[in-house]
């Protein structure tokens, strides 16, 4: 089977880290440690991972015309992602302030810039690219109308779509109708499905939430459950299948870009021809080994990394 092109649409951000014991209360001053600035966003992210792991991958999206956007466009190419649909504005890159506790959890702060210039006409990049049947990942870091043009371009061509609804806000059926794929974390899961204050924390309650994201015409459901691992169910079977995807475990350092490593995996395996659970056994092993790192991109796994992990796993199941 001929190995299909990743191409991945959204948003490019300078990641501005600060590790912290904890988050500054309400009018309060609180010392963390050195700045440190990575490139980041979660589409750039997602490029760059999914390079890393063997994909033939391609991005399109805005930077400014300052040194992040420089920064962000040099460690694309040193990843060995084609950057000719990243267009230079005159905002100022996007940016993400990030605070990063003991235990790796984060806080981010969004300024979107030149991101927030990516309007449908950017798509015009795409047309020729989305005739080869691609896979193709977007997020919603740059604006809605932007990410709903494409997956209305892109469902006749044949291409295969993969939204990652984040950040978290509710989206209309028809959205969620156009991805072939929709991989939520149980926050923007539980906005997808109108339930804000009931987020899935068990498996029973993901197979509820998907069983509802398919009444919203979603096909295939992939929830995001951090330290359980995914719940994947597929809708577009005739009779809906589910299986559990159970996550490493790892001593997390740094959990920004783990959902974006994740979907690079099911997207680089996806485009390879793997099977569904394939490509989210790749996924779940990269962002597994991606939160045992500092930084976003600089977070990444190679292809040879993962199927590492993947194999040492399968050896412990079996032994």
């Amino acid at each position: 089977m001929e190995t299909k092109a990743v191409l991945v649409f959204g948003s490019l951000n300078a990641d501005l880290v600060i590790r912290a014991d904890r988050l500054p209360r309400e009018g309060e001053t609180l010392q963390g440690g050195d700045l440190a600035v990575y490139p980041g966003g979660k589409g750039a992210n997602q490029a760059f991972a999914a390079a890393r792991l063997g994909a033939k991958t391609s991005m399109f999206g805005a930077v400014g015309s300052d040194v992040f956007g420089d920064l962000l466009l040099e460690s694309l190419r040193g990843g060995a992602v084609d950057v000719s649909g990243v267009q230079r504005t005159d905002r100022a890159t996007g940016s993400a302030l990030i605070t990063v506790l003991p235990n790796g959890e984060n806080s981010i702060l969004l300024a979107p810039g030149a991101n927030a210039a990516v309007d449908p006409s950017w798509l015009d990049t795409m047309a020729k690219a989305l005739d080869g049947k691609p896979i193709v990942l977007c997020q919603l870091e740059v604006p809605l109308p932007s990410v709903e043009a494409l997956l209305r371009m892109a469902a006749p061509k044949g291409a295969r779509v993969i939204l990652d609804p984040a950040p978290a806000r509710a989206l209309d059926a028809e959205i969620l109708r156009l991805a072939h794929i929709v991989t939520p974390n149980q926050t923007e899961c539980a906005l997808l499905i109108d339930r804000v204050n009931r987020p899935p924390e068990t498996y029973e309650d993901a197979r509820e939430a998907c069983r509802l994201l398919h009444e919203r015409g979603v096909g295939i459901a992939i929830v995001k459950m951090g330290e359980q691992g995914c719940f994947v169910s597929d809708g577009t079977a005739s009779s809906t299948e589910s299986f559990i995807i159970p996550a490493y475990s790892v001593d997390p350092v740094d959990t920004t870009a783990a959902g974006d490593t994740f979907n690079a995996g099911l997207a680089a395996a996806l485009a390879e021809g793997r099977s569904l659970r394939s490509a989210v056994e790749l996924g779940t092993a990269a962002a597994a080994i991606s939160v045992t790192r500092p930084g976003a991109q600089a977070s990444a796994p190679t292809r040879q990394e993962a199927e590492d992990l993947m194999r040492a796993q399968k050896a412990r199941r079996g032994s």
